[in-house]
C-alpha cells in the first residue's frame, strides 16, 4: 500500500503533496478508517498489492455525516484493467450500510482519464476550482464528480 500511494506521490499530480507517506502514516490512517468502520480494500495476487481504495469523511461538519470522499490507487503496470472500477464499486455496499448517500471524487482538473474513469462509473461533475493546490512549482484545479448511493432526495433523519 505504501510502495502504491508513494508511486502516485512521485509520479502524478493525483495526490496534492511531495512529501511520501510512511508505514506509520499509512497505519494510523488505517486505524483511522477502522475505527469509523470505513473499509479499507486491498486487491492482491501472488504479486503483491496490486491496488487499494476506500473512502473517509467528506467533511467534519455533522451536516456532511451522509457524504464521504473515496479514493482509488491501483499499482503503475496494472492501470486499465478494470481493477480500479471493481474496487470502486465495492465500496458502494459498504457505504450503503453505513447510511451514506453521496460518494465523492476529488480530482486534479488535469487528469482527463481519472474523470474518464469516474464518468465511467456514473460520478457527475459538480464543481471545479482552479488553481486551489500547488505541487511541482504548478498550480493544480480540483474537479468534484459525485455519485448518488441510493436516490437524490432520500429522506435521513436530522
Amino acid at each position: 500500500i505504501v510502495a502504491i500511494y508513494n508511486q502516485v506521490i512521485a509520479t502524478s499530480t493525483a495526490i496534492f503533496t511531495d512529501t511520501p507517506v510512511t508505514i506509520e502514516i499509512r497505519r494510523a490512517w488505517m486505524k483511522e478508517r477502522q475505527d469509523k468502520g470505513y473499509p479499507v480494500l486491498v486487491a492482491t495476487d501472488a504479486s503483491g498489492v496490486l491496488g487499494l481504495a476506500s473512502f473517509g469523511d467528506f467533511r467534519s461538519f455533522p451536516g456532511y455525516r451522509y457524504s464521504v470522499e473515496h479514493s482509488v490507487h491501483v499499482r503503475a503496470g496494472m492501470r486499465g484493467r478494470g481493477l480500479g472500477v471493481a474496487l470502486v464499486e465495492a465500496l458502494y455496499a459498504p457505504a450503503l450500510r453505513l447510511g451514506k448517500h453521496v460518494m465523492i471524487g476529488a480530482i486534479d482538473a488535469g487528469n482527463s482519464a481519472s474523470i474518464r474513469f469516474h464518468a465511467k462509473l456514473g460520478f457527475v461533475e459538480t464543481g471545479r476550482m482552479p488553481e486551489v493546490g500547488r505541487k511541482g512549482g504548478q498550480w493544480l484545479g480540483l474537479v468534484f464528480m459525485q455519485k448518488f448511493l441510493d436516490v437524490a432526495g432520500a429522506a435521513r433523519p436530522d
